[in-house]
């Protein structure tokens, strides 16, 4: 007997819901981010180790992977969420935030496993550089301690999201950026007592960020009620039904996410290969879409939970109009960040402390770069409607179409002729129309109507 919900959980459709819903989302997916580039900007201006910014290129891929996996699983966990937030269900909402927790947790091990097995072997038959490979190895044995607490921290975006309280997203973000900066400084360079750890002491910091910044969210997730009303934590025996719909659900994307990084992490090793300076322009490039691609990803993740939940509703005829409102906010949003990076690109890019060749290299990769942020908002935004409507096998093709379609270009352009930098970055451009239109052209086709999850 299903239990009498005193508050609605069914979304509005408005431009104020979607902008209510995404910019706090906007902060807990900005504020991790603003913490890789604040330990690329120390490691930038830490002298004794002139590689720590081009191998921190490499390594913050690699971490990626991981996270990504982790965002698939919230990912699925929030449109199931979602899905029974519009059809008014709260009381299975805890039960699926307890089940994705186990999931998470055993994912954490198994990448912590594979990081100390294969990943040396690996790294040791692709990257040239001795000294590379040795410091990228012991840095990632440290780094890859933090994946228990980033899987459980992520998970808070599953349940906030998707019950329509993402502004409670804000104070376990704040806590973890604050913690991550005071950390950075303290174990990079030393102070007093504590001695100066250099790129390795950015991977410790960012273990006890990540740590800092779960234990803050569920405390707040507690305060605010939130654990009685879903009855979070309470069901932590295995449950194969629920485990069995998380799977279903989850697996495609967790796949999905993974593959996409795994090709990031496939064109950074290839970039090595032309020399530490293109490593460095890279990894800045990486840090310009984890921070202003940012946007993107709240407006993205803010249309899983409303298409999730308006199709839960039975209002299923809407769906179109409400993703062409969140593509316009979103645009909106984004062109204003593409025009400030353009107007002053070598502001932005003397942050790093590399100098003026760097500045020289870095700023016409970076018009590239910010071109393809804005074709990330529409793709985004159409593959996430997709993956709400339930059908996560479809967003899997279509995301293996468009990396088998990067890979062909990033080897062709970077191996096989050996062309610019400049090029080899317009590899996102290809990358986001194969995710775009496909996935547009899906949502046209209305195939999606009637499934249930």
């Amino acid at each position: 007997m299903r239990s009498t919900p005193t508050v609605s959980l069914q979304v509005v459709i408005s431009d104020k819901t979607i902008i209510k819903m995404a910019l706090p989302i906007s902060m807990a997916i900005l504020i991790p981010q603003l913490n890789f580039v604040t330990n690329n900007i120390f490691l930038g201006h830490f002298a004794a180790d002139p590689v720590a910014l081009a191998v921190a290129g490499i390594t913050g891929v690699y971490y990626l992977i991981f996270a990504a996996i982790g965002y698939g699983l919230n990912n699925g966990l929030q449109t199931l969420i979602a899905r029974r937030a519009g059809e008014n269900r709260p009381e299975e909402i805890g039960r699926l935030f307890s089940q994705g927790i186990i999931t998470g947790l055993i994912l954490a091990i198994t990448g912590i496993l594979l990081t100390y097995t294969i990943t040396p072997i690996l790294f040791g038959t692709i990257i040239n550089d001795s000294t590379t490979l040795e410091k990228a190895i012991h840095f990632l044995q440290i780094r890859i301690w933090g994946l228990p607490f980033l899987y459980v921290y992520q998970l808070r975006n599953a349940l906030l999201v998707g019950t329509n309280q993402s502004r409670y997203l804000v104070a376990g973000t704040i806590a973890e950026a604050s913690a991550n900066v005071l950390l950075d400084y303290l174990l990079i360079f030393g102070f007093g007592a504590i001695p100066a750890l250099g790129f390795n002491g950015a991977a410790i910091a960012s273990i006890l960020a990540e740590a800092i910044g779960m234990l803050v969210i569920y405390w707040v997730i507690n305060r605010k009620g939130m654990t009685k009303q879903f009855g979070l934590f309470t069901n932590f025996n295995w449950n194969t039904k629920v485990q069995g719909s998380i799977f279903n659900i989850s697996a495609p994307l967790m796949f999905q996410h993974a593959i996409s990084i795994v090709s990031w992490q496939y064109f950074f090793l290839l970039v090595e290969h032309h020399g530490s300076m293109a490593l460095k322009v890279s990894n800045v490039m990486r840090n310009v879409f984890g921070v202003f691609g940012c946007f993107c990803w709240a407006f993205a993740a803010t249309a899983n939970s409303m298409v999730s939940n308006v199709i839960g509703q039975g209002r299923q005829e809407e769906v179109p109009g409400l993703i062409k409102k969140i593509i316009r906010i979103s645009l909106s949003t984004v062109f204003v960040v593409v025009l400030l990076l353009n107007f002053f690109p070598g502001l932005f890019l003397s942050l790093f402390g590399q100098g003026p060749l760097f500045i020289e290299e870095g700023i016409p990769v970076l018009q590239v770069v910010t071109a393809a942020l804005l074709l990330s908002c529409m793709a985004t935004v159409f593959l996430n409607a997709v993956t709400a409507s339930g059908n996560t096998r479809i967003t899997l093709f279509i995301e293996i179409g468009a990396i088998i379609s990067y890979c062909i270009y990033i080897y062709l352009t970077l191996e096989y002729f050996q062309l610019s930098l400049t090029i080899a970055w317009m590899s996102e451009w290809i990358y986001w129309l194969c995710l775009l239109i496909p996935s547009m052209l899906y949502i046209r086709s209305k195939r999606w109507k009637g499934k249930k999850i």
